[in-house]
């Protein structure tokens, strides 16, 4: 296998890695109240620390307000699964063709570095644990390694691909003009 196709593999099994993992994410912030259900009933069978088990019971209160009496508060959670999954499917141009979609995973790792200032900013606000705003910024820290992967391979990738003057590769307009 040449250096060029191992690159390409690589940069595609780190994708779909990176996908799934943020469809997966997504998809959770749909059934919150049955999760949280869930959640509360296994740590009453763990060893969890009480400050865990506390939290997970007043989100779980909190949600089962808002789904019998403001069930449109939860509307806000589904665009926020919606958002997961459109984000995911952008990353469907770094697959097909990394160097030219190299933006994308850019746009990825800042999304990801974003997630650490909203947590920081608005944890406090909204009254959230500092811990759990640990775990929350966790996600973009978690979130950036395999991006930050990613885009290594796909600057070694463009180091092994032929130049073509043709292709117009600029973040720029599509003037033929490469920047």
């Amino acid at each position: 296998m040449s250096d060029r196709a191992a690159q390409l593999r690589g940069i595609r099994a780190w994708l779909v890695f990176f996908v799934v993992c943020l469809v997966l994410s997504g998809a959770t912030a749909f059934p919150l109240v049955h999760e949280l259900r869930w959640t509360e009933d296994v740590l009453r069978h763990l060893p969890a620390p009480d400050a865990l088990t506390d939290w997970i019971t007043r989100v779980r209160r909190g949600l089962d307000t808002a789904d019998s009496d403001y069930p449109f508060l939860l509307y806000g959670t589904d665009w926020l699964a919606f958002a997961h999954l459109v984000i995911a499917v952008a990353f469907y141009g770094p697959y097909r063709d990394p160097v030219r979609n190299i933006w994308v995973v850019e746009f990825g790792m800042i999304a990801c570095a974003g997630i650490v200032p909203l947590a920081l900013i608005c944890g406090p606000i909204r009254g959230i644990p500092f811990w759990w705003t640990v775990i929350d910024m966790a996600f973009g820290v978690f979130g950036v390694l395999p991006l930050y992967v990613v885009r290594r391979r796909i600057k070694r990738l463009e180091a092994l691909t032929p130049h073509d003057p043709t292709r117009n590769t600029s973040t720029g307009p599509a003037t033929g003009i490469h920047l």
